[in-house]
């Protein structure tokens, strides 16, 4: 069942050093499998240009919607420093709007929030450094 106040577990996320991907997003709190846990926020842009600030980067913070694109490259908190697993704890929800995060599972106080890109700027030309089990190789 979903959080009812969502945004108290957003607020209690936190950004510290990640065991494999630079930086990652981190829960403050207990979160229940299904619960909401926030939104990506960034500056609202067109999929072309989304593209082209993608082209050539290592670290993107592009989420793609529908008819446009959040950019969080100049965010300093939140989903853009959530790393990519193959074997995530979280999902991610698009509507022509926004792009939700939920729990895949049960998270508890301080473990590192995942979720799996799938079709990414990267197109499979980064190397995945998760460690999961069932690693793909690639992002």
């Amino acid at each position: 069942m979903a959080d009812p106040d969502w945004r108290r577990i957003y607020a209690a996320l936190r950004v510290a050093p990640s065991g494999f991907a630079g930086r990652g997003l981190f829960a403050g709190t207990a979160i229940a499998r299904r619960a909401k846990i926030g939104e990506f926020e960034g500056e609202a842009i067109g999929l072309r240009e989304a593209r082209r600030r993608a082209r050539g980067r290592t670290v993107i913070a592009i989420v793609e919607l529908e008819r446009h694109a959040l950019d969080a490259t100049a965010t300093r908190r939140g989903f853009r420093y959530i790393n990519h697993s193959c074997d995530p704890n979280t999902f991610m929800r698009c509507t022509p709007q926004r792009a939700e995060f939920y729990a895949r599972r049960d998270i508890a106080p301080g473990e590192e929030l995942t979720v799996d890109y799938g079709e990414s700027h990267h197109e499979g030309r980064l190397r995945c450094r998760c460690g999961a089990a069932n690693c793909r190789g690639w992002i």
